[in-house]
């Protein structure tokens, strides 16, 4: 026994020496086979559940049946003639575990939403409101596809639960949409984008770079010239130019090649993704639509490495052509036999080309012979594809979602779940993986992004500003709208229109006050018409637009600030910033000569200094200047001014005799002094308004506060109060009106009679019954004998005008014929209408009398007198 059991190891090991990994991927491969089924998948747990669908997804209805026989019958053939492909998905399961066809799975909806109405919104809507669940395994159709009612429910689904989704938003938005059954890369099928950057920080950086580059002026500068060999460079063109295309094209190969080794299941991964064909909705191309991410490819891409086959709610095609070089030299002409096979025949040509006018001949005499032959699809056994409002506006799952990208990721959030009003944050990271965030860069330093104490401006050299982290916002009542955080620590926030102070863009370090800081501002709605403002410890510069004087920059330089010494029981007052320097730029003003237009203005309040340059002709190539030293009681009544040759210095291109004079030159100077202190006082109202916008961006921060629109049933609390004010102000006045009814003394013309005695005797409690009931049948009577005299007096008249009409007709014309018709059917109606009455008069009558006569005797004045009898 122990030699048999040698034996018996010895011979396992020589056959594990044997297994080769060929050997090895083909067991790995049987197994696979073997499916385990998901339990998340299971959505149908029990009778209960499956009795809140409809019929129809539980069994199926004889068109239904015999559409399974056909695509039975279809793949049967197609597998004796193609025993090397891979079975087709015709039949899978639904949720109650019946099989349906695949083109009676979709259902075409077109959602009372415009975000859906493109193909763009609607991709986006369906990527980002499921979760992928990966197919298991990876190289094997799904056994089950469930409806897109039950989808959105789950709000999970694989590549074809997503893609039958989407072909059915677009199906119903008039979009020519096909399901596509194929194969993928690795990175499309497991919907990875790792490897790929992040849209929206490639357009916030395409943004950057454009708003980098200035125009150039005519007299500026020129750059330095570049030390490069053009002869160098012509020379490496040569080369390149030399390289056949045929080894480009053997270089992409070997890439593709390399990339293949890379994934054992290269060219097997099972796909399903949605063709758009042209024609339908004026789209100019065809494309395809990856459901998973919402993003638009060619037909020619390189992710899509073949198909199967493609079906839509009216037709089903199973793919003929060779698919070795994936998708490149596919040709998506439907009606092409030796292309797409189709299963059922339809009376729609899919075909794409235009025929001729022989061609639609033919067709017709085909069409007329095959009609009967023709088999309709059924109607889709799917519930409607529904959404509230408040579900579309939710959309992800859970209210979020996290999308990564290559060295990024990207956070969604649904409007009003976060209290800040955020709606989406991308972050920027070191590494693939995402792991490290990027490090703030402060005057040459590093620190990481979450340090403590507001972040420097950037170094002098560092002229990047890219994004590390970028905020959205919505519904906020700040109007703020998005939030960017260079690496360097720079936040800059874009406001939308709507802001009492304007504000467009602020860019800053730190939020204290006297700090660098950038403002835009939408000058239309500011009545001094600032633009920009650029704040720095020690200067400011403002640039405003459609001024009145003309007036578009102005900056300021201020001085130290002294020290300030508070005195005892003295008041408080600011120690604002000294002002040293403030330069004003006018625009040319057309009503002035040049030579008196002033171009430019400088105070230099410290020295007591003004200087003036005015505009220059286009015909000169110099601009008169003046330079003027206040005199020391310039401004003060009662004093004397004493005008000195160095009070006034000027260089005139065009001299006139005014100039010189020495009224001309105090005039100047009292004009200048005005706008000298206007211009301090503008400087000050910058201040001021600085600090009163960084006051309030820090309340608005600290308590971020949200706006509802006043058609929001839901979240407007304002708007529910008033309706359960309006709610219980009707239930009032219902209640005053039935009380005011109860109220009603019906009794009192006929106690008025008697005297209004406290208390009636049973003859006169008798008496009031009788008269009551008399005088309500008596008014019944009347309304019966009234309608009654109205139909007669209908009926009579009708008959009159028959009489009158069968004796003129020969005579009569054609629109005296149509004005008796016209007359003969309002009379009809009025009879109709006062038989209708009468009939329904004779009905309420008895009931009206009857419950009168109720009421009188359950009455507290005449209950006891009637009982008594």
């Amino acid at each position: 026994m122990e030699a048999l059991e040698e034996v018996d190891e010895r011979g396992h090991e020589e056959e594990e020496e044997v297994l080769g990994d060929d050997e090895m991927r083909h067991i790995q491969e049987q197994l696979a086979v073997i499916e385990v089924m998901d339990p998340s998948r299971d959505i149908i747990n029990g009778a209960a559940e499956e009795r809140r669908l409809p019929s129809s997804y539980s069994q199926n209805s004889p068109k239904e049946q015999l559409l399974l026989s056909l695509a039975k019958n279809f793949c049967r053939q197609y597998a004796h003639l193609y025993q090397d492909r891979e079975p087709l998905l015709t039949a899978p399961l639904n949720e109650c575990g019946v099989e349906k066809f695949v083109c009676s799975t979709l259902c075409p909806t077109l959602l009372p939403y415009p975000d859906v109405y493109h193909w763009e919104g609607a991709a986006q809507f369906v990527s980002s409101c499921l979760t992928m669940q990966p197919l298991k395994p990876e190289f094997k159709l799904p056994r089950r596809l469930f409806s897109s009612f039950s989808v959105l429910r789950n709000q999970k689904g694989n590549c074809f639960d997503f893609s039958v989704l989407l072909c059915s938003l677009l199906l119903g938005a008039g979009y020519d949409a096909y399901c596509v059954s194929g194969y993928a890369t690795q990175e499309m099928c497991l919907m990875d984008e790792t490897r790929e950057p992040c849209p929206l920080l490639t357009t916030t950086q395409e943004s950057l770079g454009a708003s980098a580059e200035k125009p150039r002026r005519k007299y500026s500068v020129r750059p330095p010239r570049q030390l490069v060999s053009k002869f160098e460079l012509q020379q490496k063109a040569k080369k390149e130019a030399k390289v056949p295309p045929s080894h480009l094209k053997q270089h992409e190969e070997d890439e593709r090649r390399l990339a293949e080794t890379a994934d054992t299941l290269y060219g097997r991964r099972v796909h399903c993704w949605v063709l758009v064909l042209a024609g339908k909705r004026e789209v100019p191309d065809h494309f395809f639509i990856d459901a998973l991410t919402g993003k638009a490819y060619e037909t020619k891409d390189q992710h899509f490495l073949g198909i199967e086959s493609l079906w839509n709610h009216e037709n089903y095609w199973a793919n003929m052509q060779d698919c070795r070089k994936g998708c490149k030299d596919l040709t998506f002409d439907l009606g092409d036999p030796f292309c797409w096979e189709f299963m059922l025949l339809s009376m729609v040509k899919p075909a794409l080309l235009i025929p001729d006018m022989n061609e639609e001949e033919d067709d017709d005499e085909e069409q007329n012979g095959d009609q009967d032959r023709a088999m309709q699809m059924p109607v889709s056994w799917v519930l409607p594809i529904v959404m509230t409002p408040k579900e579309f506006e939710t959309r992800y799952p859970q209210g979020k979602k996290l999308l990564k990208y290559k060295k990024a990721e990207l956070e969604k959030w649904a409007p009003y779940l976060r209290g800040d009003g955020q709606v989406s944050r991308l972050t920027q990271y070191q590494d693939t993986e995402c792991s490290k965030e990027l490090e703030v860069q402060v005057s040459g330093k590093r620190c990481k992004q979450d340090q403590s104490g507001p972040p420097q401006s950037p170094a002098a050299g560092d002229k990047e500003k890219t994004p590390h982290t970028e905020d959205w916002f919505q519904n906020r009542e700040d109007k703020l709208d998005r939030r960017q955080k260079s690496q360097f620590g720079v936040i800059t926030e874009y406001f939308s229109p709507g802001r009492a102070d304007a504000l467009k863009v602020h860019t800053f370090c730190s939020r204290a006050p006297e700090t660098e800081r950038t403002m835009l501002f939408y000058s239309e709605a500011r009545l001094d018409g600032l633009q920009r403002l650029e704040e720095q410890p020690k200067e400011m510069l403002e640039i405003f637009q459609g001024r009145q004087d003309l007036l578009h920059y102005r900056h300021t330089l201020y001085g130290q600030r002294p020290k300030k010494v508070s005195i005892a029981g003295g008041p408080i007052e600011a120690n604002p910033r000294p002002i040293l320097k403030i330069t004003e730029r006018f625009h040319r003003n057309t009503d002035k000569p040049a030579n008196e237009d002033v171009a430019e203005r400088i105070f230099l309040i410290t020295e007591d200094r003004i200087h003036v340059r005015c505009h220059r002709l286009d015909d000169h190539i110099t601009t008169s200047t003046w330079e003027f030293l206040k005199p020391p009681n310039l401004g003060k009544k009662g004093t004397n001014v004493l005008l000195s040759p160095e009070t006034c210095i000027s260089y005139q291109v065009e001299p006139l005799g005014k100039f010189n004079t020495q009224l001309y030159v105090y005039e100047t100077l009292i004009q200048l002094q005005q706008g000298e202190q206007s211009a301090q006082e503008a400087v000050r109202r910058s201040e001021a308004e600085v600090l009163a916008i960084l006051s309030r961006r820090a309340q608005e921060e600290g308590d971020p506060q949200l706006t509802i629109s006043i058609y929001d049933t839901e979240r407007n609390e304002r708007s529910k109060e008033q309706r359960a004010l309006q709610v219980r102000e009707r239930a009032r006045q219902e209640e005053r009106q039935r009380r005011a009814a109860l109220e009603l003394d019906y009794l009192a013309p006929y106690l008025t009679l008697l005297g209004d005695p406290e208390k009636v005797t049973r003859l006169q409690a008798q008496q009031v019954k009788e008269d009551c009931l008399r005088d309500l049948k008596n008014r019944l009577i009347q309304q019966a004998n009234l309608i009654q005299a109205r139909f007669e007096k209908e009926t009579q008249e009708l008959q009159k005008k028959q009489q009158w009409y069968q004796e003129n007709q020969p005579s009569m014309d054609k629109k005296d014929e149509e004005a008796y018709l016209e007359f003969c059917s309002e009379a009809m109606f009025r009879i109709q209408i006062l038989e209708t009455r009468l009939n329904r008069h004779k009905e309420l009558a008895p009931q009206k009398y009857l419950t009168l006569e109720d009421r009188l005797s359950k009455d507290p004045r005449l209950c006891e007198p009637l009982l008594s009898l």
